[in-house]
């Protein structure tokens, strides 16, 4: 039995799955606390259900991102590149939250 319940929790881990049934609620945004922030750094994951699921979206988070964004989304990437897909999945997320795409560079919109 036992191994069948380690089979069960290891398909429910690879499904995105939390044993309740909810979805992982994945990464959070990294707004690079406190820092004096003069160009942005890429995020390392995109953003998941604790963004994109309306059961799971908390206001603390979301306006973290919003904040963000509101106020650096112009500035360059720390590395000189441009973004990457996974910095474009949280740029559109800040515009289906309904944020104005204006305050994100050409290169994110």
């Amino acid at each position: 039995m036992r191994g069948l319940s380690c089979l069960l929790a290891a398909t429910m881990i690879v499904a995105g799955c939390t044993p309740g049934g909810d979805p992982e609620p994945g990464p959070r945004f990294d707004n690079e606390r406190g820092a004096d922030i003069t160009c942005m750094r890429h995020q390392e994951e995109g953003p998941g259900a604790r963004y994109t699921d309306d059961t799971m979206r908390r206001s603390e988070e979301t306006m973290t991102l919003l904040r963000y964004y509101t106020s650096h989304g112009r500035k360059p990437y720390c590395d000189g590149a441009g973004p990457t897909d996974v910095d474009r999945a949280w740029a559109r997320l800040y515009v289906e939250l309904g944020a104005d795409p204006s305050n994100l560079g050409a290169r994110l919109r």
